[in-house]
């Protein structure tokens, strides 16, 4: 088989993962009774999606209740988010939601829904890992030789991202912020097509999710320059962070759980204790700690916390990266 076919066949691979269990989780809805539906507003193989199924099979096996995982992508997340917004609030319907749940607001004039009046959190379920990677015809080994290449020739290098004001591209955003450098940006819908064209050498430069960007790495169609963390990561123990080279993206890539607001409480106490006590599950922390999912956890007023706390800082953070709302 041809390289290119390698690696088209490695990119449909990772980038549909976890897709399999949607058919019997659908199938096996009705005798049981209403099932409960997990929104992601993201496509398959995304963290949230990756979550999401994970979760799902697991509230299956110990709800004994069916749970259909529903992909409602587009518009940067606004599309699956306005749908469980506007859905009843009887603990069947449940938003498995990231960072672009507030990020939004700074980004977009018309946002459909409000993150705190319109939701109540459940948990904060983990944190993922952007990685810094280059196509391998770019000259270049590390975050200095990178800045140094980009700074000699600014705006000329481009860069991918599967959408305005997805978390790669505001990663790529604050990395020239915080690096002084130009790039020029290419935003795709979704993605595989961007993921393609930096294989194919058709763009220069991304940020990926450490466990999409490894596969590629090791197929040698890209090359990790570093990861966007303050620590290294145990799927990449040799890749160098940012803050080893004197820089730092205030980039928190997080995953969580809400469900519409007016939800009973003791409804989000029994999910949350449920969701805990799933990723605190060793096999299932070890399975998500090789997609570059970190465990979080705890209860749904640190989540309420960190919402509040997000909704303001990337107000400012993009002000300050000179990103206007479109």
């Amino acid at each position: 088989m041809s390289t290119p076919a390698i690696t088209r066949r490695i990119i449909i691979a990772v980038l549909t993962a976890f897709t399999a269990p949607l058919a019997p989780l659908a199938a096996a809805a009705q005798p049981a009774g209403r099932p409960i539906t997990i929104v992601v507003p993201f496509t398959p193989g995304t963290g949230p999606d990756i979550l999401a199924r994970v979760l799902g099979d697991e509230f299956q096996n110990r709800l004994h209740q069916p749970v259909v995982i529903d992909n409602k992508a587009g518009a940067s997340g606004n599309i699956g988010t306005q749908f469980v917004a506007r859905a009843a609030p009887d603990g069947l319907t449940l938003l498995m939601t990231s960072s672009p749940f507030t990020q939004n607001l700074a980004l977009m004039k018309n946002v459909p829904y409000d993150p705190i009046r319109n939701f109540t959190p459940v948990i904060e379920c983990g944190i993922g890992v952007m990685a810094l990677v280059v196509h391998p015809s770019v000259p270049v080994k590390s975050t200095k030789e990178f800045v140094d290449y980009v700074k000699a020739r600014p705006g000329k290098i481009d860069y991918a991202s599967p959408g305005y004001g997805t978390p790669h591209h505001l990663a790529m955003e604050l990395f020239k912020l915080a690096s002084s450098t130009d790039l020029k940006h290419i935003p795709y819908k979704g993605s595989a097509g961007a993921v393609q064209d930096l294989v194919g050498g058709h763009v220069s430069a991304m940020f990926l999710p450490i466990h999409v960007s490894l596969p590629l790495v090791q197929n040698n169609d890209i090359r990790l320059i570093a990861v966007a963390n303050a620590t290294r990561v145990p799927t990449a123990p040799d890749a160098p962070t940012l803050d080893e080279s004197g820089l730092h993206i205030d980039l928190d890539y997080w995953f969580g759980l809400v469900a519409p607001a007016g939800t009973p409480g003791e409804v989000v106490a029994r999910y949350n204790k449920l969701t805990n006590d799933i990723l605190n599950d060793p096999p299932i922390t070890a399975k998500l700690a090789v997609q570059g999912i970190t465990i979080i956890g705890g209860p749904p007023e640190r989540f309420a916390d960190l919402i509040a706390r997000e909704v303001v800082k990337w107000e400012k953070l993009l002000r300050a990266a000179g990103i206007a709302a479109e």
